[in-house]
Parts: C-alpha cells; sequence; structure tokens
C-alpha cells in the first residue's frame, strides 16, 4: 500500500513540475520600433487635418473658406458642408441643424479640440472618441457616397483615430507619456 501512496505521489509531484511554462506578454508590434513613428506621424497628420479646418474655417485663408465667408466675419462654418446635403438620405435632418450657432460653436470647438490633442498626443481617448464621432455624422450626411457606395475618408480616418489610441501613438513625438503622468489623469483615466 505505501508502495502505491509512493507512486501516487511521485506522479502528482511529476505532474506538477511538467505543467506547462508561460511566457509574459510582449507589447503589440505596432509600438515598439519604426512603427510607433509611423503611428506618431499619422497622427499628427490626422491631427493638423483638424485643425487646419479649424483655422481655415475661423480665419478664412481662402483654400477651403474663402475670407468674406470666415467665422471671424460672421460667416457660419457649419452652412455649406450641411446645406449642400439636403438630397442626400439624412439630408433633411442635416439641413436644419446648418448655420445654427450651437452647432456651429460645438463643431468649431470639436475641430479645435480634436486637433490640439492629436498633434501633443493628450487626450488621446476622447479626441479619438469626439473624432470619430464627429467623422461619422459627416460620412452620414453625404450617404449616399458618389465614389462608392460605402466607404470614404472619414471612416478611414476615424478607423485610424481608434487604431492611434489603441496603440499609445500619444507617447511618441507627444506628450502622452507626460500628460499620463499628471495628477488630473491619474485621477481620471478617460482623459488618456
Amino acid at each position: 500500500m505505501a508502495t502505491i501512496e509512493r507512486r501516487n505521489q511521485r506522479t502528482h509531484l511529476d505532474a506538477a513540475t511538467t505543467a506547462p511554462q508561460t511566457t509574459p506578454a510582449t507589447a503589440p508590434r505596432t509600438t515598439a520600433g519604426p512603427a510607433r513613428y509611423a503611428w506618431a506621424a499619422a497622427r499628427i497628420a490626422i491631427g493638423w487635418v483638424f485643425l487646419w479646418a479649424f483655422l481655415d474655417k475661423t480665419f478664412g485663408f481662402g483654400f477651403a473658406t474663402p475670407a468674406a465667408k470666415a467665422w471671424i466675419n460672421g460667416g457660419s462654418p457649419t452652412t455649406g458642408f450641411l446645406k449642400g446635403t439636403a438630397d442626400n438620405t439624412f439630408g433633411g435632418l442635416f439641413n436644419t441643424l446648418a448655420g445654427q450657432p450651437w452647432v456651429d460653436w460645438l463643431f468649431m470647438t470639436g475641430l479645435a479640440g480634436i486637433g490640439t490633442a492629436l498633434i501633443l498626443g493628450i487626450g488621446m481617448r476622447i479626441a479619438a472618441t469626439t473624432g470619430t464621432l464627429l467623422l461619422l455624422l459627416m460620412w452620414a450626411a453625404e450617404l449616399p457616397l458618389t465614389t462608392n457606395p460605402l466607404m470614404d475618408e472619414h471612416i478611414v480616418y476615424a478607423i485610424v483615430l481608434i487604431g492611434l489610441t489603441l496603440t499609445g501613438a500619444g507617447t511618441t513625438l507627444g506628450l502622452g507619456t507626460t500628460w499620463t503622468n499628471t495628477t488630473l489623469v491619474r485621477r481620471l483615466p478617460i482623459l488618456k
């Protein structure tokens, strides 16, 4: 009987010592090496797209917005785009929003905030969430699309914004690490 017990103990010990070994998880390859610089460049580039739209609509530099229609000269930054959607799928909804002061302020604040956050690499969660929402609303305003039945640059930018946040792109060539270590962000992690 003692022999059987010793054999069982030995089998139990052998099983415990030969358990599969696990290795620690490694960081995704997209956040290491040269790829992190590509994500940082994408972050800064898309941030500039948002910030430039804000600046051009505010001051009317003549690229997409002529000086006479600049926000500082009494123009509405949402009227041109939203009025042009009248015949689209959701045209009625977006057409009624065109030129409303609260919509103009919300839109312009969004462009400035999202652009600044992306360029600096701070507040990436909020910037990606609000940027994605803004881009999806602009996509919906243009339905049906004329060059592709489903996909356009708004969807592509939204996907990239999500990728920027998931890969921690604000920490490379940005202030993301410093921002994350502030007392405010440690207290309110949604601000990362």
